[in-house]
């Protein structure tokens, strides 16, 4: 009577198995190691060099974190041919690519926005902590990862934008320069001394010094109406939301001021009619007829 391991050698000839040795096994476990070892040194080095070449913390930790994946794939498909000789390193790449396929298949809408988080990540246009505004969403960037992308709105609420939305809607940063420039507009009473209403607010913007400097405040005569002149305050501040708000608050109030101490009106075009004894007459003479 044949024992049991020549059964089992016998079927494994039969089904013709690449041969396994202790050997091979323990090679292939040297080669996942070192495998595992070059993924992390590689991911730091990748990061290292990033942050240095100046890119952002989140992409320079999104591309290491690439990086170690990619090399512990490729160590896992030397470990296969290490371990099984008859497999060659084509087939074994050949059976991860068929595996990925399947995955994308199956995934379609995670892997759609984990490609739009590298290439937000590459074009690193925006950071953590800049101000954006995508859609109806406004507010400061808290995270960038690579299915989703973290914002606190100004009102404190935390709102997580799919990447592949970001990726192909406008995106407006807020932050992305210095400075902006905001726009505030003002009607002057058209009998006022304009030369003077302009010298005003001119005086009354530069003095702040939550307007820059340089570009310089504007004040320009933009548009005439039925009883009134309108003024636009063109000035720049700091380009964060409340650095913009607390600007546009101090200007309204000093301009307004300093019209007032020149003595010059502001007007609006609603025209208010009195009635008098001559516009009663004239009413209660129609209604008569």
């Amino acid at each position: 009577m044949r024992t049991e391991p020549a059964r089992l050698l016998e079927t494994t000839e039969d089904l013709q198995l690449p041969p396994i040795t202790w050997e091979n096994i323990a090679l292939g476990v040297v080669v996942l190691l070192v495998g595992w070892l070059a993924s992390r040194v590689l991911g730091w080095l990748t990061r290292r060099i990033l942050l240095w070449r100046g890119r952002s913390p989140s992409a320079s930790t999104m591309f290491a974190a690439l990086t170690r994946w990619l090399v512990l794939l490729l160590s896992f498909a030397a470990a296969i041919t290490v371990i099984f000789p008859s497999v060659r390193p084509v087939n074994a790449l050949g059976g991860i690519g068929v595996l990925s396929i399947a995955a994308g298949i199956a995934f379609q809408t995670v892997l759609g926005n984990m490609f739009a988080g590298i290439v937000i990540l590459a074009r690193d246009k925006f950071r953590v902590n800049d101000q954006i505004a995508v859609r109806d969403v406004a507010g400061t960037v808290t995270g960038i990862s690579l299915t989703s992308t973290a914002v606190r709105t100004y009102d404190g609420r935390l709102v997580l934008i799919p990447n592949s939305v970001v990726h192909s809607e406008i995106v407006t940063v807020q932050t992305g320069y210095e400075q902006v420039r905001s726009t505030i507009r003002l009607d002057i009473d058209d009998s006022a001394d304009l030369d003077l209403a302009l010298r005003a607010a001119h005086d009354a913007m530069q003095a702040l010094p939550a307007v820059a400097a340089e570009p310089p405040p504007q004040a320009l005569l933009q548009e005439v109406g039925t009883a009134t002149v309108r003024m636009d305050l063109r000035f720049w501040s700091g380009a964060r939301q409340m650095e913009t708000k607390l600007a546009q608050h101090e200007v309204i109030g000093a301009v307004l001021r300093g019209l007032s101490d020149a003595g010059v009106k502001t007007g609006s075009d609603v025209v208010v009619v009195e009635g008098g004894p001559q516009l009663l007459a004239a009413v209660g003479g129609g209604e008569s007829s």
